[in-house]
């Protein structure tokens, strides 16, 4: 039989495959007649005369247009791209030619935004895409594909604020506190392209937006600050957190002329009736293939959630608190004292996360309805968040594998689990983009002797913790064997965790 390693190891490589530029694109996007052909997306039919133009910008997106030009063929009149810096050296370095564009190929490649931050190259692809979408008729269609990462890559402050300017207020502000929802209100209000202003510049052509969601919930105005969608601020909001952090009275003059001859109301939604936003992968499809494909495996597969967030050790509280719950059924203890308290603290603990969309009453329900002896496969996903308090070297799914771990550990210490000790558990976090943190792992399996067996190789987990140094107690640990390595997978739909239980 095969290990639970190389089943989760499948089940992630599954949820993988149907996120990949590639496949997502040929699902979605058909060619179709030839006197008057047409486009047809997700159902949707377009008519294509020699007027079709192709925009994107973010990390999955030179895959994306690699696939969509291959599917538009000659139709394809021209193409800008904006993509990170040095990606197209990574992707053929690890030898995947499917995600390059062909030589002579009709889209013009521009790499910008080092360290996914906006700087002049990503400014100058920003340039090129606004003058393109400017210059279309009502003739004419305009694909636009998004993914994660787009933000930066399109910086096009209004005029007269300068790159630097808008950079310099964006760190002002987030040195004062303020969250990433608010730090986007403000660049959007002060961008040219974002909050929906590349579809009204393309206007009167009609915009088609492929999406490749890396945000919870796969909100069309947050994902790379939603240049197709219409925004839900105004410019009130970008003044009322400007309030907020005490800035409204340190802003550069150029900041202040656009702030108050901005329009106060936002864009009325009918004023995007010539666009069409399409999400074509995100964290819950991922999901659902990793389902099928534990289904096939003879497992009981169950999804908690697309939408897990929150801090790394709360969030590995519950997936050990699950575990435990899980194994309790196995030994035919649920319907008792320990198996009350269990689900009382998990009741409690998801409240307290309150992750969208989480029926965790109704997924213990479908967790009491399993078989007695079928292996149990739990799946969830999102992003959880880490509080650096070391120096060390790791990633959110490290650690988060790291702390599992332990908190399995523990609960095999306080006897508590005596149940656990006749499963076989393994778990596993990996992020879909193939990169967790700075490092070159994508995440890392853990099972419940990993403390004790890390013990007698002297390593003590809870001081790697303390140091935020998960990526490298794995690498120490065993060899790297638990260490969950992909390469670059030119995707992104966020985090994938993986629970996999059986009676031994």
């Amino acid at each position: 039989t095969m290990s639970l390693r190389e089943h989760a190891l499948s089940l992630f490589r599954g949820a993988l495959s149907t996120v990949r530029p590639a496949p997502m694109l040929k699902r979605a996007l058909k060619l179709q007649g030839d006197g008057c052909p047409q486009l047809l997306v997700k159902g949707q039919a377009f008519p294509v005369k020699r007027n079709l133009y192709l925009v994107g910008f973010g990390k999955a997106v030179l895959g994306m247009a690699a696939a969509a030009e291959e599917i538009l063929g000659e139709h394809l009149t021209r193409g800008i791209i904006n993509v990170p810096l040095g990606i197209q050296e990574s992707l053929q370095r690890a030898g995947m030619q499917e995600m390059l564009l062909k030589p002579h190929s009709k889209i013009q490649v521009i790499e910008g935004a080092k360290n996914n931050l906006p700087d002049a190259e990503a400014l100058k692809g920003a340039v090129a895409i606004q003058e393109l979408a400017e210059g279309l008729t009502a003739d004419d269609l305009l694909l636009v594909l998004i993914s994660g990462g787009g933000s930066a890559l399109l910086p096009a402050p209004i005029p007269p604020i300068l790159l630097e300017e808008k950079e310099k207020l964006t760190k002002m502000l987030a040195s004062r506190g303020a969250a990433i929802q608010e730090l986007n209100i403000v660049r959007k209000t002060l961008s040219v392209l974002k909050g929906g202003g590349l579809a009204q510049l393309a206007h009167p052509a009609r915009v088609v937006s492929l999406i490749l969601s890396d945000v919870i919930g796969d909100p069309l105005d947050i994902i790379a600050s939603g240049p197709t969608a219409a925004s839900s601020h105004s410019v009130q909001d970008c003044l009322q957190i400007l309030t907020k952090y005490n800035l409204l009275h340190s802003l550069p003059k150029s900041v202040e002329m656009v702030l108050s001859s901005s329009p106060t109301k936002p864009t009325a939604p009918e004023n995007y009736s010539h666009v069409s936003n399409i999400i074509l992968g995100s964290n819950t499809l991922a999901l659902e293939e990793a389902r099928r494909q534990a289904e096939g495996l003879g497992y009981a597969a169950l999804v908690l959630s697309a939408a897990v967030h929150g801090e790394v050790g709360r969030v590995a509280t519950l997936y050990c608190q699950l575990i435990q719950l899980v194994c309790l059924g196995f030994a035919s203890l649920r319907e008792g004292p320990l198996g009350d308290e269990l689900r009382g603290n998990l009741l409690q603990l998801a409240a307290e996360l309150q992750i969208p969309g989480l029926d965790l009453d109704q997924f213990l329900q479908a967790l009491r309805g399993l078989g007695p002896n079928r292996p149990v496969c739990i799946l969830a996903g999102g992003e959880t968040t880490v509080q650096l308090q070391g120096t060390g070297k790791g990633g959110r799914n490290q650690e988060l594998a790291l702390r599992v771990g332990l908190g399995l550990h523990k609960a095999q210490a306080t006897g508590a689990s005596s149940p656990q000790e006749r499963c076989e558990i393994l778990f596993l976090s990996g992020g879909t983009d193939g990169q967790d943190g700075p490092t070159e792992a994508a995440g890392a399996f853990c099972s419940p002797g990993l403390v004790a067996e890390a013990l007698q190789e002297g390593l003590d987990v809870e001081a790697f913790l303390r140091n935020n140094d998960s990526y490298t107690f794995f690498s120490q640990f065993q060899g790297g064997h638990h260490l969950l390595v992909t390469g670059l997978t030119g995707t992104n739909v966020m985090d994938i965790q993986a629970i996999l239980i059986r009676a031994m």
